[in-house]
């Protein structure tokens, strides 16, 4: 699995006059990431070129520049870096000397890049959702075996039968929960994918 962005960051660098500032964040969606562009952009700079990619979705923007030259920069130093769920901005002041096409595309995907680079990480886990339904007389089993898989309950329902828990936890703890709760209470306890959407 890729990283994403523990905090935001930013670095400048000053390139052949021209200064161009690159804002990271980690994103939870397209809309944060356009979001976060509002948010640092600067409206008296030359361009707020950027890029944002959140699994498979990914967008870019040149902002004027050459076509190619600064968002794909952007996003394939996202890419490079092994990031998802980030967007960064960079924001560029024109020095006076024009870098051409190979420079803008080193100047913006390097800016990128290394301020990604010295970025802190937060290791995205795959999450697995599963429905739990068990008796009165397994509560105690199951209320105890949670925190040990890592399983977080988002929703726990009681009716006369016993409980139904909708649980979250990474998805390489949950073959092993399975095997524990079995083992526990003699496979009394019926567990499912749960796909339902909060």
């Amino acid at each position: 699995m890729p990283d994403t962005l523990a905090q935001p960051v930013s670095h400048t660098l000053d390139i052949k006059h021209s200064r161009f500032t690159a804002h990271a964040a980690a994103i939870d969606s397209g809309a944060a990431a356009l979001a976060f562009l509002q948010q640092v952009a600067v409206a008296d700079a030359t361009h707020n070129c950027w890029a944002y990619r959140h699994g498979q979705e990914y967008r870019s923007s040149d902002d004027g520049e050459p076509a190619g030259t600064a968002g794909r920069p952007i996003l394939a130093a996202i890419d490079g870096q092994g990031f998802d769920r980030v967007v960064v901005v960079v924001t560029r002041w024109y020095g006076g000397i024009k870098l051409g096409a190979g420079g803008l595309v080193r100047a913006y995907g390097g800016t990128a890049a290394e301020c990604l680079r010295t970025a802190p990480r937060l290791p995205l886990v795959a999450m697995a959702r599963l429905q739990l339904q068990a008796g009165f007389e397994d509560l105690g089993t199951l209320h105890a075996a949670l925190p040990v898989f890592a399983a977080e309950k988002r929703d726990e329902q009681f009716d006369a039968n016993g409980v139904r828990l909708r649980v979250e936890l990474p998805v390489d703890q949950v073959d092993a929960l399975k095997i524990r709760l079995r083992d526990a209470t003699r496979d009394r306890i019926r567990i499912q994918d749960d796909d339902q959407d909060d």
